[in-house]
């Protein structure tokens, strides 16, 4: 039995549903989630036809050394922030045979905030082949940490089935 949250379950369902039905690919490239999409997407039968593989790049080294986030980017932008973000997608496109990529990177808490980036605040990036790479704030500041990660997993699975109907 799944330890994932129903809403998870179910809208990783739909987007492998979607991805296998139009023959797409996928990666992630999640940080404050560690891994939360990937294993959504992976408590799905058939996922292994839509799921090329995630990358759980936690520490600023991971998103440089996994995904070729350059460091200069990391240390002008913070790790959480649209920049990192994008990069971060295109890393995972760049890295894997996927065809769309999503990346995610916050501050799930309870400390770590500011005033500029506080808790709650995630960043998600979505690369296509060929397409410019999009991003996304959200602000999930009245969660916990635990429902902080899951909300912006949701938002990611979101975000990637949004994309594989496009």
């Amino acid at each position: 039995m799944s330890t994932l949250p129903s809403i998870l379950t179910d809208t990783a369902r739909e987007l492998v549903k979607q991805s296998s039905k139009r023959k797409v690919t996928l990666a992630s490239a999640e940080s404050c989630t560690g891994g939360l999409v990937a294993a959504a997407i992976t408590e799905i039968a058939g996922s292994s036809a839509v799921l090329e593989r995630g990358f759980v790049t936690y520490s600023n080294a991971a998103k440089a050394e996994s995904l070729g986030v350059p460091v200069a980017l990391i240390a002008q932008h913070g790790a959480v922030s649209e920049e990192v973000a994008c990069a971060m997608a295109e890393g995972a496109l760049f890295n894997s045979h996927a065809q769309i990529a999503v990346s995610i990177t916050g501050i799930a808490g309870p400390g770590g905030g500011s005033e500029h980036k506080p808790v709650g605040l995630v960043w998600f990036g979505l690369a296509r082949r060929g397409e410019t790479t999009r991003t996304e704030r959200h602000v999930f500041s009245h969660l916990d940490r635990h429902g902080v990660r899951e909300a912006a997993a949701l938002e990611a699975l979101r975000l990637l089935t949004e994309a594989v109907r496009a």
